[in-house]
């Protein structure tokens, strides 16, 4: 049956299952094959050891190009704050506007979708104080890359942020903000547009303000998480260091209204006012007058970026007087009860010289040469002095060399030669009543600290150093070189004391305060000429006098009318600033009276 059934298949099925026979491969082809395989390993494993021996460090350094996120520094500054910590320069956040019209896109369109300038600029007038013309106009016909504001407040850049608008970017940087204003611009400086400083101590302290910063580095991962590896040290270190000055905003505000009005009632070119602690030179006010607002530097002339009181000369006249007698006592030509004959008149090398109302006051002590302000009295004083002694203690006081101060631009004073000045007795003379030579205001207070101190030489500065945090610096300890003997510098103070109780300071007077005081009226001298009818008006106060701690100094160039003196003119400024000082230094009345020095003769 088995044989029956193989023999009814058909031939088809027959043939499907019919085997074809392997036949062997030929060496040759084999060969072949395995030769091929085998140079494409070679091939790959060349490939291999090529990128990684040879191009390794190229292709590492893609990578993480790649990889990493590099920040680099905003280049913003350290604050300034003054003495009590009040914000006097600081760096706040604005942003510039950025519009790319190709890539216009409002929240909701189609990816593909590019809005119309149009469509941006109606979405952006409400927010910005530009109108929809003004915007299209900046716009033109450009497809990227316009600037259309600069200075946006970080509450109106997160506003157009919150648009969505695909097109419109926000840069933002660093922008310098003086939120006193005029107040310290005679100091602190500005920045201008390229954030380069100009003036002040944002010029003169440039590195000291620059802020601790790094560029940052930081590795990502394929899925965008941060790496924790190739971090530089300290790259996350938080710099909060802020420049204190020495300058009390309060007491600054107080000279700079006092100084402006008194500037503006006399028609004066110009005025300044200088606070001195003369236990450490540090000074607590120097306002002058006409100053700048640094916020909008550019709307002011260039010459008011300068602090004419530590760059300026002029020639101090009377206010150097009790200076000149504290070097003739301490060279021993003059005595504290000596006097002197004034005649109303000297006359020194054929030069004539008068006092001022060309009174004669008899004899007189050195008390009332201060009180009566006597050029007379002075010149024949300080006849006792020899000439090259005087010159001598000149120069060591400094009249010639630069102040030693963190004040930019402080210059030097001028004063003759030695030879000059020994050799023509008129120089001396001069000198005498402080005339024939030049200093700036900085220097004059320099000098009445060494008076009021004991006779140490401070050097006088507006900065206390880089503070961390809200931390604020202790004040300056006592310093300074000493020159006087406190014996001469006492009784000078005495006879100061005098020319407000008795003399023409008598308008500083303050009841239950002792305040001792000199004023000034000098001819203003331009290129070595005095300029007909220029004066220079003046008035310098110490207190409280039985334990010194401050001088106060006004100096106003140019007062025009008939009644301009020291004392009209420079001591209400003075006056005001006084009544300040004692209030925000809380300085307590004086526990007891020194006898003043009465006229004589």
């Amino acid at each position: 049956m088995g044989r029956t059934d193989q023999s009814r298949r058909t031939p088809g099925q027959r043939s499907r299952r019919r085997v074809v026979p392997l036949e062997p491969v030929p060496p040759g082809r084999m060969r072949s094959v395995f030769a091929l395989l085998c140079l494409g390993l070679v091939g790959l494993m060349g490939r291999m050891a090529w990128l990684q021996v040879f191009q390794a460090t190229e292709l590492e350094a893609r990578a993480r190009s790649v990889q990493t996120q590099r920040t680099q520094p905003l280049g913003t500054r350290r604050p300034i704050v003054d003495r009590t910590g009040r914000l006097v320069a600081l760096d706040e956040e604005r942003y510039r506007l950025w519009l790319h019209p190709r890539y216009f896109n409002l929240p909701g369109d189609e990816p593909t979708l590019i809005r119309p300038p149009a469509d941006v600029a109606a979405r952006l007038a409400p927010l910005l104080p530009m109108s929809e013309e003004a915007i299209l106009q900046r716009m033109g016909d450009r497809p990227s890359g316009i600037k259309l504001m600069d200075g946006l407040d970080p509450e109106t850049a997160t506003t157009i942020r919150a648009e969505g608008i695909s097109g419109v970017d926000l840069e933002s940087y660093p922008h310098r903000v003086y939120p006193q204003g005029e107040l310290f611009a005679n100091v602190v400086g500005f920045l201008n547009q390229d954030r380069e400083p100009q003036a002040g101590l944002e010029q003169s302290r440039h590195q000291d303000l620059q802020r601790h910063e790094q560029a940052r580095s930081l590795r990502r991962g394929a899925d965008g998480t941060p790496l924790p590896d190739n971090l530089d040290a300290g790259v996350f270190f938080g710099d909060d260091l802020r420049l204190q000055l020495t300058l009390d905003a309060r007491l600054q505000a107080v000279a700079a209204k006092a100084l402006a009005d008194q500037v503006k009632t006399w028609k004066a070119q110009k005025g300044v006012a200088i606070v001195m602690d003369v236990t450490n030179g540090e000074l607590l006010a120097l306002a002058s007058v006409p100053t700048y607002d640094p916020n909008s530097y550019w709307s002011f002339p260039p010459a008011r970026f300068r602090e004419w009181s530590v760059q300026d000369l002029y020639e101090p006249g009377s206010t150097f007087k009790p200076i000149n007698l504290a070097l003739a006592l301490q060279e021993g030509a003059i005595q504290s009860s000596g006097r002197v004959d004034d005649n109303g008149s000297v006359t020194i090398g054929g030069w004539p010289i008068n006092n001022h109302d060309r009174r004669a006051n008899g004899l007189i002590d050195y008390a009332t040469v201060l009180q009566v302000s006597s050029n007379v009295g002075m010149v024949k004083a300080m006849a006792n002095l020899p000439s090259s002694t005087y010159w001598d203690w000149m120069s060591r006081l400094g009249l010639d060399a630069r102040p030693d101060t963190d004040l930019p631009g402080a210059v030097a004073g001028q004063i003759k030669t030695k030879d000059q000045f020994t050799s023509q007795p008129i120089e001396p003379a001069t000198a005498s009543f402080g005339q024939g030579f030049s200093l700036t205001p900085l220097k004059l207070v320099q000098l009445h600290a060494l008076l009021a101190n004991g006779g140490r030489l401070v050097s006088p500065h507006i900065t206390r150093g880089l503070r961390a945090g809200d931390a604020l610096a202790p004040p300056g300890s006592r310093q300074g070189k000493p020159l006087l003997d406190p014996e001469v510098t006492e009784t000078v103070l005495a006879w100061m004391e005098s020319v407000v109780e008795q003399g023409s300071g008598q308008g500083v007077k303050t009841p239950g305060y002792r305040i001792g005081g000199k004023t000034g009226t000098a001819q203003k001298a331009l290129n070595g000429v005095y300029v007909p009818g220029a004066l220079i008006c003046s008035f310098v106060a110490t207190l409280p006098v039985e334990d010194p701690r401050y001088v106060v100094l006004v100096v106003v160039d140019e007062p025009k009318g008939d009644n301009a003196y020291g004392s009209t003119v420079a001591l209400p400024v003075a006056k005001s600033i006084i009544d300040g000082l004692l209030v925000i230094e809380k300085i307590p009345p004086s526990s007891a009276s020194r006898s003043i020095p009465t006229k004589a003769g």
